[in-house]
């Protein structure tokens, strides 16, 4: 088993932290895994995507051109990515910042209201779990409390350990988005 996703948006939405934390949640499951970041010299509002690649075997690039997932929090992203996931794929479209149809019929689309949903959690800074919830839901590849326990995890090495309840909340949230 080999699943690839590029998780993609504007800067500040936590692109980079839900891909560390998806890899890092890879590597305690027992996977191989690379994470691979990408941003603009804007940390705020530029664009920022990252690759993440979780493996039963040793994996041989980090780069893919084809991922097995997209994650597209924002319009540009969707217009970049939308045609890279491999067919059969699955393609997580923020609804609440992208209005136009996925015009992909070879791959399986949730168009999920992602910032709705990260605001009735509280924050709307929690965008990048509820993303994140929604494709481990969707794709199964690691279990949801392995996800949450490498959040938490990252967030008291941080120093944010008052934020630990409202993201396992958004992940929750995600996870429960997706049918």
């Amino acid at each position: 088993m080999e699943r690839s996703v590029v998780i993609a948006g504007f800067g500040g939405q936590g692109v980079i932290l839900a891909g560390k934390i998806l890899a890092q949640a890879g590597m305690t499951h027992g996977l191989e895994v690379t994470w691979l970041p990408s941003y603009g010299p804007e940390m705020r509002g530029g664009t920022a995507n990252c690759t993440v690649i979780l493996s039963d075997a040793p994996i041989g690039s980090p780069i893919v051109d084809e991922p097995t997932a997209v994650i597209a929090l924002n319009l540009p992203s969707l217009d970049k990515f939308e045609s890279t996931v491999a067919k059969k794929g699955v393609l997580l479209v923020n609804r609440s910042l992208i209005s136009r149809a996925v015009e992909r019929r070879d791959i399986t689309t949730h168009a999920i209201p992602i910032n709705e949903i990260a605001t009735r959690t509280g924050n709307v800074r929690t965008v990048n779990m509820v993303a994140l919830g929604a494709y481990v839901k969707a794709t199964g590849v690691v279990p949801l409390d392995i996800v949450k326990r490498t959040m938490a995890s990252a967030l008291r090495d941080g120093g944010k350990e008052k934020l630990i309840a409202i993201n396992e909340k958004a992940l929750d949230e995600g996870y429960a988005s997706v049918s």
